[in-house]
């Protein structure tokens, strides 16, 4: 018979709806698998008192959504009232917000729990989580290896079955590399899917919160309780024809398929596991009546630079009191540094620069109903193999060789998802991306659960499930 944590988080919320299991059985669960099991560095916080408190007191009823009762939990760079919230960083280990971002009232409105608050890198800027003070998030199928970043504690939770689902978010592909990482599914939303409230701490337009899951579906149902709209969002995407979960089970008839097999913002090699997987994701799609063609990277190389200034004024936007700057890292210093050096007018050309690059992407791209590529350049790397304290700058481009494809969709605001198709003779899972056009996140997952049904991955766990 199968344990909890075998099922999808929809199958554990149909056990509490029909009431053959409660919330409070799968929060004790979970929360004991935690306490147990968590060698992943998944958690910076644990929130056991108030977890199980809200599972008491959590109604059933017949129109409970699709994941009411389901335990999960929130990345440290989302606000959550009354909950240390650090955004991965020493400056910022006492802070604890009195207000809820917009993700967070999300999950809580649909009735899911949050065990506590995931790890993330320092204000979730690079692509391999290892904070100050707190273990490395590893990939639970060899703990040797990161679980990339910036949503690696979240990933590896899932990964390890210690939440059924988790939340994470994406500024340039910190959603589906810890995906492609941990054997998992993990969705970026179109731009504006999602609400930014009340920080609105982007402007630029890269970053939006997704779900991280082991089944496509799962994923789906996740996006239905995140997306909407608040009065205030300055964007806003045009609302689905019906539910996300719903497109997973539509055809998504015969596609055109473009394929880049070419690194897009860096010159990076590309492992032979990504190639493979890449071969076999194209080989699946044929075989189930799409068309694949390859296409030259959308991109010029000339929008590196202009992406790079964006990201480091992001990062210089992060207001940390002067006393406690020396506690930043040296690759959030050096980045602040690089951003503060950019002026207001160097700013905004650098803004209309990086929209005109996404609008001749989107042009070029307009034909095709979807984008292949890998996710990442190389399976999950050695803890440690890109931090390099001494030398940020040999940091971030080593960081750029490893996830040469994700920033792309950040760029254009396309929703992109990695799912989880190949894996080593090692053991190592490797990730292949699908994009859509913006808005299209239902052909996405139409698709995406069209390709899981015919090469299913739920039932293969890590070592430790």
């Amino acid at each position: 018979m199968a344990e909890l944590h075998d099922l999808s988080a929809l199958e554990q919320a149909d056990l509490v709806r029909r009431r053959e299991v409660s919330a409070l059985e799968l929060t004790e669960h979970y929360l004991e698998r935690t306490q147990r099991l968590d060698d992943v560095g998944a958690f910076i916080t644990v929130t056991s008192e108030l977890a199980l408190e809200r599972a008491r007191a959590l109604p059933v009823g017949d129109q409970d959504g699709p994941l009411h009762g389901v335990p999960t939990a929130i990345k440290d760079l989302n606000l959550t009232a009354g909950v240390p919230t650090a955004f991965g960083s020493p400056a910022f280990a006492d802070f604890v917000p009195d207000v809820s971002d917009a993700v967070t009232l999300a999950i809580e409105s649909a009735g899911m729990i949050s065990l506590g608050k995931t790890s993330t890198p320092e204000f979730g800027s690079p692509c391999y989580t290892e904070p100050e003070g707190y273990p490395p998030a590893v990939t639970p199928w060899d703990r040797t290896r990161m679980a990339g970043g910036s949503s690696g504690g979240a990933a590896a939770a899932v990964a390890a079955g210690l939440v059924p689902i988790a939340q994470g978010s994406d500024g340039g592909g910190s959603i589906r590399i810890p995906a492609s990482c941990c054997g998992l599914f993990g969705l970026k939303p179109t731009r504006g899917r999602i609400s930014g409230y009340p920080m609105y701490g982007d402007p630029v337009g890269l970053a939006t919160a997704g779900p991280i899951a082991r089944t496509v579906r799962d994923a789906a149902a996740m996006l239905d309780v995140l997306a909407g709209r608040r009065v205030g969002d300055p964007a806003w995407a045009p609302p689905p024809s019906g539910t996300f979960l719903e497109a997973c089970d539509r055809d998504p008839g015969t596609l055109r398929i473009a394929r880049i097999p070419d690194p897009i913002i860096a010159h990076a090699p590309v492992d032979a596991a990504c190639s493979t997987a890449l071969a076999e994701a194209t080989h699946l799609l044929e075989s189930l009546g799409h068309h694949v063609e390859d296409v030259a990277p959308p991109l010029p190389p000339e929008a590196v630079p202009v992406f790079e200034t964006c990201w480091a004024v992001l990062t210089a936007m992060s207001v940390v009191p002067p006393e406690r700057e020396h506690l930043l890292r040296p690759l959030t210093r050096w980045l602040s540094d690089r951003g503060r050096a950019v002026n207001g007018p160097e700013f905004g050309l650098a803004l209309g620069a990086m929209r005109r690059f996404a609008a001749q992407a989107l042009d070029a791209l307009a034909a095709y109903d979807v984008v292949l590529s890998p996710t990442l350049a190389a399976p999950p790397l050695k803890v440690g193999a890109l931090r390099n304290d001494d030398d940020p700058a040999a940091d971030f481009e080593a960081q750029k060789a490893f996830t040469p494809w994700t920033s792309a969709w950040n760029v254009t605001g396309m929703p992109a998802a990695s799912l989880p198709l190949h894996w080593t003779d090692d053991g190592l899972p490797v990730g292949v991306m699908l994009a859509a056009r913006p808005a299209e996140e239902e052909l996405l997952l139409s698709v995406c659960a069209q390709i899981e049904a015919a090469a299913p991955w739920r039932d293969r766990t890590p070592p430790g499930w």
